[in-house]
């Protein structure tokens, strides 16, 4: 059992990482004004957040421009516009999904771009890949993170050959996802503990990034800092795709490093992420996502629902039960 006391100390090896460009992006097809993501930017800057995720490294080829905002795409110019030489505590990530990014061309030398981390996003059967991304990205001179999606839908045993595989890599960070917002805080603490064996003994950190469809994802996520998680994913409001992520509020609310100030992030919502709301782009729990969430399925038809405009919660459930 967990002490209590430990609820009252800060560990200061802890990394709070802001992924609302990115998770968020997926509601709105990623069309943020510059206004938003400058005040973004300046948020976590004050409340001291550790990084920054600007969104994806898309494929210009498999993703039309001019039907997704810049934060798909992340250009290196973009992102100076925003932070300019960045020249402060608060490091700049972005995602490279394997199989839909042009890695070997769009992601430049460190020594040449404003990106501080690459976060590579696998299934267990691209690992592959993942470690050529992995590889390219440390020989261009980044930090790399590697997130294992749908873990839960995965057979233990393969996600432990995984962890073998990219333990030997040259990545720093190995990321539990919880993709499906399926999991409960018992299952987060056995698979922390796996992902922290084979952390330990290969010398990685482990990350953790929840979605909210049965409304834990701010549950496991302290669930996991308590089994020694020390990177945490959150976004203001929760936004992020479906049923959304851990909210930052709660997150800086809950950890006690001083470094950390959650007004500057109560005040961002307050002006851009209730205006989002107000303007109609949905995210956050509702009972589509609880569905999908305990019957252990990607949110897609619950996206679907959604976008519908659909109430037949009951008839939703049928159809769900036939796919499961």
């Amino acid at each position: 059992m967990k002490e209590l006391s430990n609820l009252m100390d800060y560990r200061p090896g802890i990394k709070a990482v802001d992924a609302t460009l990115r998770d968020g992006g997926l509601v709105n097809d990623f069309f943020f004004t510059d206004e938003f993501i400058k005040n973004l930017y300046n948020a976590n800057l004050r409340a001291g957040v550790d990084y920054m995720e600007f969104g994806y490294k898309g494929d210009k080829e498999m993703f039309d421009p001019e039907k997704f905002g810049a934060c798909k795409f992340c250009d290196d110019d973009f992102i100076r516009s925003i932070v300019g030489e960045n020249n402060t505590d608060l490091k700049i990530a972005v995602m490279a999904d394997v199989g839909r990014c042009n890695y070997k061309e769009d992601i430049h030398d460190r020594s040449e771009s404003p990106v501080d981390l690459i976060r590579v996003a696998t299934y267990l059967h691209q690992i592959p890949t993942a470690v050529d991304m992995i590889e390219d990205a440390k020989r261009k001179g980044y930090e790399v993170s590697c997130n294992i999606m749908a873990v839960s839908n995965a057979q233990e045993s393969d996600v432990k050959v995984a962890l073998d595989i990219l333990g030997k890599t040259p990545v720093d960070v190995i990321y539990i996802v919880d993709s499906f917002g399926s999991l409960y805080p018992e299952q987060i603490a056995r698979i922390a503990s796996i992902y922290t064996e084979y952390a330990d003994k290969y010398n990685k950190k482990v990350g953790m990034h929840a979605h909210n469809n049965q409304q834990l994802a701010f549950a496991n996520t302290i669930e996991a800092v308590g089994d020694g998680v020390d990177w945490l994913d959150a976004t203001y409001g929760g936004m992020g795709r479906g049923a959304g992520n851990c909210a930052m509020e709660l997150l800086l609310g809950f950890l006690k490093n001083p470094k950390y100030n959650v007004y500057p992030v109560i005040q961002f919502i307050e002006k851009h992420i209730t205006a989002l709301r107000e303007q109609g782009v949905v995210w956050g729990y509702d009972l589509q996502y609880l569905l999908t969430g305990l019957f252990n399925q990607h949110p897609r038809t619950a996206i679907q629902f959604t976008n519908e405009k659909r109430k037949d919660y009951s008839e939703f459930y049928k159809e769900i039960i036939a796919q499961d």
